[in-house]
């Protein structure tokens, strides 16, 4: 078979004849043979791959410097490539879709319409205790806790310097301790502070990375890092941040709930419906971050706003605790406590008996009504 005019390539291969030009200027899908004269393009039948390739990469979004780069792999090379940037593609979606729906909630937040003046509301207070072990697996302890009046966090460290990488991120977020922090501007308080965390963070792992990080990204991979759950208090409102995949849980009326979402891509895959929660329990790749506090990458974490309510008990935790321990074991604890204190002790022993092959830490705290 001769050489293809661009009309015939283009309605062959589905790219317009403007695209091939725009490709030929890009040197992305260069004509088999170009008039000297007219300047007209032909092309060889064999470029029809190529050009089909160019454009599934195109409906996929990706842009034309990459795809230049991926057209220039060979099969296996090229297909790891898509691999890397889909997964990319997902987890931006995902930051977006939980931004949307953090402000789908916050701006439907309203005042009461009514205030009752005469009964006002009782200020309240916490009850809370941070306990952190290293297990009984691991050398050494990488997970950084801390609760005090107004701040509770976890942060589980990864990677060669994970242990100051946790204890960069908490210390500062310590410092909203003593802020002062206006009733409305508590979640821009708390994200200025996880920006100025991630620079503590990157400031501690920006040495060349050594091997046996916990964690990675198909993106692009984590050496070395740290996740964080963290929650700030204001007497009536808990803003809550969180990246990675140590987590929250609410204790209300009885029930506990998970409020965080694992960043992690065997969540992701459970999300997607490719595994189930029961496989995703077992799954190899199960600590595999997608997003964390890391130095150069990490992705974005959710924020939210919550109201506080008297009785209501909160516990943050590190994966050392949640997977491993079965959650109606932690159920049992958290209604069962008296104080914080004994609640994070027998949290960390139900750790270390299920076998405590990972650092643990936890943080518990309850709402109640201050004096």
């Amino acid at each position: 078979m001769g050489l293809l005019t661009i009309g015939a390539f283009a309605k062959a291969s589905r790219l317009s004849p403007k695209a091939l030009r725009l490709y030929d200027d890009l040197g992305l899908l260069t004509p088999a043979r170009t008039d000297p004269d007219t300047g007209y393009r032909f092309y060889a039948p064999a470029q029809l791959e190529q050009a089909r390739l160019v454009a599934w990469l195109r409906r996929l979004g990706m842009p034309l410097a990459r795809i230049r780069e991926v057209c220039a792999l060979d099969a296996a090379a090229a297909a790891a490539a898509v691999r890397v940037y889909w997964a990319q593609v997902e987890a931006d979606t995902a930051a977006r879709r939980e931004l949307a729906a953090f402000l789908v909630d916050h701006l439907s937040w309203k005042e009461p319409a009514m205030t009752d003046l005469t009964t006002p509301a009782l200020p309240l207070g916490i009850r809370y205790a941070a306990l952190s072990d290293a297990g009984l697996v691991r050398e050494s302890n990488q997970d950084t806790a801390y609760a005090g009046s107004r701040l509770l966090a976890v942060a589980d460290g990864f990677g060669p310097t994970g242990a100051p990488a946790s204890a960069a991120a908490v210390d500062v977020l310590r410092r909203l301790e003593t802020d002062q922090v206006p009733a409305g501007n508590l979640l821009n308080v708390l994200e200025d502070a996880i920006e100025r965390a991630g620079h503590a963070v990157h400031g501690v792992t920006a040495a060349p990375p050594g091997t046996g990080s916990r964690s990675g990204s198909e993106s692009a991979p984590l050496e070395a890092g740290t996740t964080l759950t963290a929650m700030l208090f204001t007497g009536s409102q808990l803003a809550l941040v969180h990246i990675g995949d140590s987590r929250a849980y609410l204790l209300r009326d009885g029930e506990l709930f998970q409020i965080t979402h694992d960043h992690t891509l065997v969540q992701q895959m459970v999300d997607e419906g490719r595994l189930s929660a029961a496989e995703a329990a077992s799954h190899p790749q199960r600590a595999l971050l997608l997003r964390a506090l890391a130095g150069g990458v990490g992705g974005a974490p959710e924020l939210r706003l919550r109201d506080a309510r008297a009785g209501d008990r909160y516990l943050l935790c590190s994966d050392g605790l949640s997977a491993v321990v079965p959650v109606g074991d932690i159920t049992r604890v958290l209604v069962g406590f008296a104080e914080p204190e004994q609640a994070v002790r027998d949290l960390v022993a139900l750790a270390n008996a299920c076998g405590g092959p990972d650092n643990v830490s936890c943080v518990v705290a309850e709402v109640h009504a201050a004096a």
